[in-house]
This record gives C-alpha cells, structure tokens and sequence, in this order.
C-alpha cells in the first residue's frame, strides 16, 4: 500500500515535467542506473538510486527507500533528475512511514492474529509491552516468541503482518539461543 502510493506520488513527478525546463519528460527519460546520483529540479541533490528491478528504481533519500517508476527520471546538467525538491520528496516519504506506522499500530493489538510476510499463520499477539510484541506461536502459549514493535506491519486489508518469514524467525531464534546459553549463569 505505501509502495503504491510512493509509485503514484513518483508518477505525478512525470506529468509536470513542464515547470522544470530543464528536466527531461517521461518520453525523454534517462536510462537510470544504480549508483546514480539524483538531482532535484533545483539542481539540489536528493537522493542515489540503490537498484534497478524492472520499471522500478529504489531511491534513497536521508535513509528512506522510495520506489520511482524509471521513467520518471530524467537528465540534466548534473545527471539523472526528478521534477521534484528533496524537501517534497522527504516530505512525502515522511507522510507514508507516519501513515504506515499507524495502520500498523492500529492493527497491533492483544488479541490479533499475525500472518508472516509469506501470509502463513505466525500466531496470536498475548502482550505488547512497550515496543515487545509476545506472541503464541501457532496460538500455542507454551510456544512464545517475542519479536520488536518494528517488524510489524499492517496488511493491505489492515490485518496485522511480520516482516519475516517463519524461517527467518526460526533463524534468529536458532542463533539468538547459543548467545543467551553463554552468559556464565
């Protein structure tokens, strides 16, 4: 859900292309590569572009991740360029993570069954102190793990989801547990 309203937000960049000049249209778009350094339409520097799959370019601005069609870039004298200011785009990633966080809080409740993000079952949400989430492995109590705040998310129909798989779950269980073993006590 955020991704898409990322992608229709970085979609709306092409279709100004008119008030920066300077800044190839959607026909005219620049062959966009990892590495590259974004520049806004103020010539200010907003971002570098982590990866290329498909039509989809994964922009970094300030730490965040945000998914641009490729054919919204454009060049200009610096390089590859948006038809936006960093601020907008900082602006609206900002917008997305306080919109995502609450969704996700508002699903992250005692009660609630968690899916992974493979949507297999994980379990029944038993407590939530603080930024913990404990939860019932399968429903079992006998079988709690607890698992941060953080790697939560709400589903695109509200239900709550982890952001792992049980694999990866069983994972950092499996090598949490010999740390925990090795403290002398």
């Amino acid at each position: 859900m955020k991704i898409a309203k990322l992608a229709l937000a970085a979609a709306a960049l092409t279709t100004t292309a008119a008030v920066a000049p300077t800044v190839a249209t959607a026909q005219e778009a620049a062959a966009v590569t990892a590495g590259a350094t974004v520049y806004g339409n103020d010539g200010a520097e907003i971002g570098t572009v982590e990866s290329i799959d498909g039509e989809t370019a994964i922009l970094v601005v300030d730490g965040m991740k945000a998914p641009v069609p490729a054919a919204a870039f454009g060049t200009g004298e610096q390089g590859a360029t948006l038809n936006a200011t960093k601020a907008q785009i900082v602006g609206m990633l900002q917008a997305a993570q306080q919109e995502a966080k609450a969704k996700r809080d508002a699903a992250l409740v005692v009660g609630a069954e968690a899916v992974t993000a493979k949507n297999a079952p994980l379990g029944t949400v038993l407590e939530i102190e603080g930024d913990n989430v404990i939860i019932a492995r399968g429903g079992d109590e006998t079988k709690k793990i607890t698992l941060l705040r953080e790697h939560f998310a709400a589903a695109p129909d509200g239900s709550l989801m982890a952001l792992m798989t049980n694999a990866q779950i069983d994972a950092a269980m499996a090598s949490a547990a010999p740390a925990a073993d090795t403290t002398g006590e």
